[in-house]
């Protein structure tokens, strides 16, 4: 991976935090130039647009996301394959509250029509997912978790357990702001997720 230069990093991180503070539409190349001390030109010949710059924002977002995660993954001592996905499960969950995070995800959806990410295919693989789906297979591998498509049961989890306290937290509400309602949240959702909804059917009907 190539590493970027100073400047380069200094105005992704400018625009961060200028893009978190102010949102997409309060933010201009001019402000980002000014803050990070280097030319409007300089930005232009890297981002053609504001969409572009906060495009590379949002993928430093991921790649930052994707270093954690593969450190979270490797820090996991010699638990169960299940007990490995619980753990990052529960980061993922942790890692939805950053407020910076919380800021950029809110822009993101809002502005999901400029910046191309309406016509992203939702069951796209990228590295982020591919790791967590390789952890939901090595749990049924092993014969902890049931279910056929690992991919689906991978989406299934980060929608149950992430999205609804995420969407919560881009809505300005505090449902989950403290890390004990979290908790209380994440035992739930993850013995949902674990044990379904559904009832058994009677023994003469199995």
């Amino acid at each position: 991976m190539m590493t970027e230069s100073p400047a380069f990093n200094r105005i992704i991180d400018t625009a961060a935090r200028l893009f978190a503070a102010q949102g997409f539409a309060a933010t201009s190349i001019e402000q980002v130039a000014s803050a990070c001390g280097v030319g409007k030109d300089t930005i232009h010949r890297r981002f053609p647009s504001k969409g572009a710059l906060f495009a590379a924002v949002v993928e430093r977002m991921r790649t930052r996301t994707l270093d954690g995660l593969q450190a979270e993954i490797d820090g996991g001592g010699d638990g169960d394959a299940l007990s490995r996905l619980k753990r990052v499960a529960r980061w993922f969950l942790a890692v939805a509250f950053e407020p910076d995070r919380i800021a950029l995800n809110r822009i993101a959806l809002s502005e999901a029509i400029l910046l191309g990410e309406g016509r992203r295919d939702p069951w796209e693989s990228d590295p982020i997912t591919d790791r967590l789906v390789a952890l939901v297979a090595a749990a049924q591998w092993d014969g902890m978790l049931g279910g056929d498509d690992p991919r689906m049961i991978a989406a299934h989890l980060l929608h149950s357990i992430v999205l609804g306290p995420s969407n919560d937290a881009m809505l300005g509400r505090e449902t989950y702001a403290s890390p004990e309602a979290r908790d209380r949240f994440f035992d739930r959702a993850w013995t949902l997720f674990l044990h379904g909804a559904g009832r058994s059917p009677p023994a003469a009907a199995r």
